[in-house]
């Protein structure tokens, strides 16, 4: 029998990438988290992770039961959930999200899914893909609206993942620049029309994909900023420190801006809601219904209307969100 302690520490092992940090984080000496590991590997008697001066990586039977400790992990945070509900005669439901999408998207399914379902406590939590996703499947999240930048979706069916990937809709990248830029009154831009610009990304994970479509352009891309938030770098653009490439639901609306859209081949994000294949018990009708929400024909269409680019401006934001029914919950920084 495999002992859930050590796929705990194992789970901790993979996360952090050597046996001192999984120590550390789970208040364990170096010497016990060892122990432990050599403990899971003699009773499979197989090896679950590689060491080396770098640090450790999982082999494929660690792989294998790491994933097992993620979804033993989420089912008895399920249970507990489901376990303090009995006691408050309240359902809770957590939504996680990134900021952009969070403040076009979701508004409208928040307020039908809370005039749907009074008894629910809403928790809106502000995570980028890359942690909401592991948030979903440790059962943390019920549902994660996330995005991919080009290439295959973050779940495909039959995968490994443990979720499933609905697609919503593309978000193509637009080039944004001051009105009184010489190329600000062109239906569309070529990449390379820009190669003697300087840029302000409005996002760190842009750096390689600009910069690969630079290169497929032929030029090499100068960067003046590299900020983390697209409404800071449409700011800067206004000051005249560069031009931005900014996803389409991400354009703030700036009467001395312009947004452009790109010529073939162009980068694009892909928004899609993110949920778990495994069983939510009590939670999954209203997973159910959130992503019924997201993805009707009506929400679609005000989606797809409601930052639609505007030729020689920056379209207008017709979406709001009003009232204190939501909790909700931001990374400090």
């Amino acid at each position: 029998m495999i002992d859930v302690q050590r796929l705990r520490v194992l789970r901790e092992v993979a996360r952090h990438g050597s046996f001192n940090r999984a120590a550390a984080a789970l208040r364990f000496t170096p010497s016990a988290v060892s122990q432990q590991i050599a403990a899971l590997e003699r009773g499979l008697g197989l090896a679950v992770v590689e060491r080396s001066t770098r640090g450790v990586t999982l082999t494929e039977p660690g792989r294998m039961l790491v994933e097992t400790a993620e979804a033993i992990a989420a089912e008895l945070t399920d249970a507990q959930e489901r376990i303090d509900r009995l006691s408050r005669d309240r359902a809770h439901f957590t939504v996680a999200t990134f900021a952009s999408g969070g403040r076009r998207l979701l508004p409208s399914a928040l307020a039908r899914f809370a005039a749907e379902h009074p008894e629910v406590d809403l928790t809106i939590l502000e995570r980028e893909p890359e942690d909401s996703l592991p948030l979903l499947r440790q059962g943390l999240a019920d549902i994660a609206l996330a995005y991919h930048f080009d290439g295959p979706p973050p779940a495909r069916p039959g995968d490994r993942s443990g979720l499933d990937w609905t697609a919503l809709r593309p978000d193509p990248l637009r080039v944004v620049m001051p009105r009184a830029h010489p190329l600000a009154g062109r239906p569309s831009l070529h990449l390379a029309e820009l190669a003697d610009e300087r840029w302000v990304l409005g996002c760190l994970k842009t750096v390689g994909l600009l910069g690969h479509y630079a290169t497929l352009s032929g030029f090499e891309l100068r960067v003046s900023c590299s900020a983390t938030d697209y409404m800071f770098a449409q700011s800067l653009v206004s000051a005249g420190v560069g031009v931005a490439l900014i996803p389409e639901i991400a354009l703030m609306e700036a009467p001395d801006l312009v947004t452009v859209p790109l010529e073939p081949p162009s980068p694009s994000r892909h928004i899609g809601v993110a949920t778990t294949r495994r069983h939510r018990g009590a939670t999954q009708p209203y997973v159910d219904a959130f992503l019924r929400l997201l993805t009707t024909p009506e929400e679609s269409s005000a989606v797809l209307a409601a930052r639609r680019p505007a030729r020689g401006g920056i379209a207008q934001d017709d979406v709001s969100v009003t009232g204190e029914d939501f909790a909700v919950s931001a990374p400090s920084q």
